[in-house]
């Protein structure tokens, strides 16, 4: 299936947190799923979005280092496999690089293994680094050049 490319919108938002069992299974998410992301770095959020709904989604911004963060990128369940994925951070590379980012930055969790695989098969290093999200909270940081 072929998904349109698009900016997030707040209605889309509000689906996603609706169906967010579907892109992350038991883990509950919402927290960092801010409206105010959207209002405000709404430019370089994106969806694929089908016939049947939001395939998957990214939302991210570009830094005053001219880094382009991604914030959440995740998949509905029945996409999976697919290379959206792939497709997801080409279209967000390409935003942010219009935004003036000269790199790809995000972060997991160290037990994240499925994201590891997968930013590190797409060209990201990855370097881990003790207590990044505070005391006892080390998390792995992936960086790629644009």
């Amino acid at each position: 299936m072929t998904e349109n490319m698009r900016l997030m919108t707040v209605v889309d938002l509000n689906q996603i947190i609706a169906d967010m069992p579907r892109y992350w299974g038991e883990r509950d998410m919402r927290q960092g799923h801010h409206y105010p992301l959207v209002h405000e770095f709404g430019q370089t959020c994106v969806v694929a979005d089908s016939p049947d709904g939001i395939r998957g989604y990214l939302m991210g911004w570009v830094n005053h280092d001219h880094v382009g963060y991604i914030h959440f990128i995740a998949t509905r369940d029945d996409a999976r496999g697919t290379g959206l994925g792939r497709r997801l951070h080409a279209e967000f590379a390409r935003l942010a690089a219009g935004q003036g980012a000269t790199s790809l930055k995000a972060i997991t969790a160290v037990t994240n293994t499925g994201s590891f695989a997968f930013h590190t098969t797409i060209g990201f290093r990855a370097e881990t680094f003790d207590d990044y999200a505070g005391p006892g909270q080390a998390r792995v940081v992936f960086t790629r050049d644009l």
